[in-house]
């Protein structure tokens, strides 16, 4: 397949940017080429050229919406829990007018284009003096947070955040609906110091440091960890979007997706616009996939409850009933330096304090077989 930089370019004419353009017409007639990925980064520098979403079908985007909510929701901005609850579950509001899919969405947190990961959740601006431009290219408004300390600190409880902020950042990406996209040292803690235009860097500023200490360890098991989890789970990547409907064992009858109060209660419109709304918990029913798999056979899975607490302060979440799952365990827990949670177990009913800035993932078997 193919990424087309800046794609939004490809689709001017007469300097506006149109998505019928000849162009898009000779890819979705071309015998070989409408048969490939294509990828667009649906932006260029233009009047009128942020494009995201607005692709024509067979296109999947990098969905820069997707970037700036999740980057908004964990460095804790008001007014962020829909648009992020949106970007978690695949854009629909996007793609879905297109009749696209999920995969037309490609996530992403962090690209070459900008700060590493590690980067943005170590510095409030941007470093770029070595690239002899003043300081002056580079993206300015990074939507990142240097937790305490502008870029490097040997204070442990700076270090602690920066890297519960990563597991956040990575686990959300994993946990997504859509195609993540992973920038590369990202899973080993790379850093640019503070560089986020380093395409002229052709030294230790942009070279990946192999040598990995604990920290750095401990981040790319816990990568590891995450993408084995979504490859073995089709209600992480389903291949259509939620639509709020039920499982089709009638002895199961809960939607495909429910949003979640702290205190177990169902999410209701008013709940999505409140200004300190900073968590949330998502049922993600494994057996309540309508789609069967490529071949045409049912779909089963494990079900989910992904509890998020973007706050600055512990949030206690009440599971829900025994409807939803009589026990749950407990898979990932990003306020442990490696992810791992502490805790194996917890019953229908029970509280579970989700720590500031963090989230944990619990699972339960399928009720009808996998």
């Amino acid at each position: 397949g193919f990424r087309f930089d800046l794609a939004a370019t490809l689709a001017r004419q007469f300097h506006e940017v149109d998505r019928l353009s000849a162009f898009f017409d000779l890819i979705q007639q071309d015998p070989v080429i409408s048969r490939v990925k294509l990828i667009a980064e649906p932006w260029d520098v233009g009047e009128g050229g942020y494009q995201v979403g607005n692709f024509p079908p067979l296109w999947s985007e990098w969905n820069g919406r997707y970037r700036d909510a999740v980057r908004d929701f964990w460095r804790g901005e008001e007014h962020t829990l829909g648009e992020f609850a949106s970007r978690l579950t695949g854009s629909s509001d996007l793609y879905q007018h297109s009749r696209r899919r999920p995969r037309a969405s490609v996530n992403f947190v962090t690209a070459h284009d900008g700060f590493t990961l590690r980067d943005l959740v170590s510095y409030n601006d941007k470093h770029n003096e070595a690239n002899g431009e003043g300081n002056r290219d580079g993206e300015s408004h990074n939507r990142s947070w240097n937790c305490g300390a502008e870029g490097a600190t040997k204070d442990p409880a700076v270090l602690e955040l920066r890297g519960r902020q990563q597991r956040n950042f990575l686990a959300t990406l994993m946990l997504s609906q859509g195609i993540p996209m992973l920038c590369h040292g990202d899973e080993l803690g790379r850093t640019q110091r503070g560089n986020n235009n380093a395409y002229c860097q052709d030294n230790d500023i942009s070279w990946v440091d192999w040598r990995l200490g604990e920290r750095q360890r401990d981040l790319l098991d816990f990568t590891r960890r995450l993408i084995a989890l979504r490859a073995a789970h089709p209600v992480l990547r389903r291949r259509r979007y939620f639509r709020g409907e039920t499982a089709t064992n009638p002895d199961q009858p809960l939607p495909d997706l429910v949003w979640l109060q702290p205190d177990a209660r169902e999410m209701a419109d008013d709940d999505w616009q409140r200004s300190d709304a900073h968590a949330v918990g998502v049922f993600l029913n494994g057996d309540a996939i309508a789609e069967p798999d490529p071949c045409g056979r049912p779909v089963v899975d494990d079900s989910f409850l992904l509890l998020l607490n973007s706050h600055w302060e512990p949030t206690v979440f009440r599971l829900p009933d025994a409807g939803y799952g009589e026990r749950w365990a407990t898979l990932i827990d990003t306020a442990a330096p490696d992810g791992v949670p502490d805790e194996a177990e917890h019953k229908a009913g029970t509280v579970l304090t989700v720590e500031p800035r963090s989230l944990v993932l619990l699972s339960r078997p399928s009720r009808t077989g996998r």
